[in-house]
């Protein structure tokens, strides 16, 4: 499962914990943005570790679900070069 999940954290402390908790599921591609490649098992423990952190009558965060294809066709302008292991699709059977 590809998942792109971003976040809008109000304190800094809780956003912390959050941010580092992404680090070790996916890789950290902007200030409040990463990319991770999950399993379902992965998926819902990350869930699960993240909406007992939060404060859900401010805070936020987003999963967005990508097909293999479309996350093989993400592009970036500028930046740090991220470690490019995709494999690309002729036809998206996916999505």
């Amino acid at each position: 499962m590809n998942v792109v999940i971003s976040y809008d954290i109000s304190e800094d402390k809780r956003r912390t914990k959050i941010h580092n908790i992404l680090k070790s599921y996916g890789q950290w591609v902007q200030y409040s943005i990463f990319e991770c490649q999950l399993n379902d098992t992965q998926y819902a423990k990350l869930r699960s570790r993240l909406h007992k952190l939060i404060k859900s009558d401010t805070d936020n965060i987003r999963f967005y679900s990508l097909c293999s294809c479309c996350f093989g066709k993400v592009e970036r302008i500028g930046g740090e070069p991220v470690p490019d292991d995709t494999i690309f699709f002729a036809e998206c059977a996916e999505g």
